[in-house]
């Protein structure tokens, strides 16, 4: 069975498909749009933000995602809410964080509705 890889833009997970078979050590990218938006500084800023807020919390304890937007965007940090999403699923991947919902930790290709991230417990 060929491992499924992550989206470096979106850090969603990306499914083998037969037309890839050729070429899937080259796919890094779910879709054309995640392509052409690689992550840049403001996504380095999010990534930092994140992980400093939890480093000044307890072990267990959860965030909302939008604390770590509202340290990087002070205005109009709503519409900002899906890429920081987007850095915790990358942050996820590589194994610094954890991504729950109703206090379970979730798939972060498939979540929907509200998240919580914790440190990776170890």
């Amino acid at each position: 069975m060929i491992p499924n890889k992550i989206c470096q833009t979106c850090g969603r997970t990306i499914e083998w498909r037969k037309k890839w078979q050729n070429c899937w050590h080259e796919i890094r990218y779910c879709s054309l749009r995640c392509r052409g938006a690689s992550p840049n500084k403001i996504d380095e800023k999010l990534e930092k933000a994140i992980l400093e807020i939890l480093s000044h919390r307890a072990k267990k304890t959860t965030i909302c995602p939008s604390e770590a937007t509202r340290v990087v965007f002070k205005k109009d940090w709503r519409k900002h809410m899906e890429r920081t999403r987007q850095t915790a699923r990358r942050l996820h991947a590589d194994g610094k964080i954890e991504i729950l919902q109703k206090g379970v930790i979730i798939d972060p290709s498939a979540f929907k509705g509200p998240i919580r991230i914790r440190k990776r417990l170890r």
